[in-house]
């Protein structure tokens, strides 16, 4: 039995991505694990960043929100709301980041949701800062040992989203999150669940997507996750760039995958990683 956090942001009880949301509900409870939600138009969550964050300010007449943010975390005087999804996070052994895909990106009130839970001493600023480490990050960090995955119904089809889509691929669309949102402060995160074409689905569509949706619940914590390197692994150098040799010849976010036949990587305490 595991601890499992949904974190969700779609207006709309009657959507699609809310239906997932309680699919994952049902089926993850009926598994035998213990599921909380964050659902954040229910909740009424603040997504604005700003000095109403800070009961405690360190310097009123100009708002620095990291200075701010790293006071508050380090004297424990952070906004209650907050507080509460950082206790979440920790409780939790799995997390799911429901919503839908809007202009290439999360909806504003999940952005808002990262910019103020993910705080400093928290999700960044951890770990030793020097000489060849640049702190606990990229695979290491607060929230290391947790898995996530993204469940993201998409308006488009799927052509449109592979590697020569007009959109641009996926994988590299949600790169921002699931690598220097998730990754960063230590997540395993698991591929995405995408829903294409999910504005027009019918009933046999919608019961192909619940037999494949229930089927990844099931693998939640025995998929392999995404093979990002590790930022203190031994690939990157004392500038953290990738090291010679590795990345295969290629360009962009690839070259950040963990490729067969790279070193293992070695990460103090934690874990051994090869390519899956």
């Amino acid at each position: 039995m595991s601890n499992i956090l949904i974190v969700h942001a779609h207006p709309e009880p009657l959507s699609l991505t809310s239906a997932l949301k309680d699919l994952a509900i049902r089926t993850l409870r009926s598994q035998g694990h213990v599921v909380q939600v964050s659902d954040l138009y229910a909740m009424g969550w603040k997504a604005i960043a700003d000095e109403a964050d800070f009961t405690d300010r360190v310097a009123a007449e100009r708002l620095s929100y990291v200075a701010e943010s790293r006071h508050a975390f380090a004297s424990d005087s952070q906004s209650p709301d907050i507080e509460a999804e950082q206790k979440k996070l920790l409780w939790a052994d799995a997390v799911l980041f429901s919503f839908p895909l809007w202009w290439f990106g999360a909806p504003a009130i999940l952005k808002g949701w990262f910019d103020r839970v993910f705080t400093y001493g928290f999700a960044y600023g951890v770990g030793q800062h020097g000489g060849e480490r640049w702190g606990d990050r990229y695979g290491e960090g607060v929230l290391a040992g947790r898995r996530a995955m993204l469940v993201v119904p998409i308006g488009g089809r799927l052509p449109h989203y592979s590697d020569r889509g007009v959109n641009g691929s996926l994988d590299d669309i949600l790169w921002p999150i699931q690598h220097g949102t998730l990754f960063y402060p230590g997540f395993d995160v698991l591929p995405a669940f995408p829903v294409y074409q999910s504005d027009r689905m019918d009933d046999a569509g919608w019961g192909q997507v619940s037999t494949d949706f229930c089927l990844c619940l099931e693998n939640l914590f025995t998929a392999a996750p995404i093979p990002f390197r590790t930022q203190n692994g031994g690939h990157y150098d004392a500038s953290q760039r990738l090291k010679p040799g590795l990345g295969g010849g290629e360009g962009g976010t690839h070259i950040h995958l963990v490729q067969p036949g790279d070193p293992v990587e070695t990460v103090a305490g934690r874990w051994q990683r090869a390519a899956f």
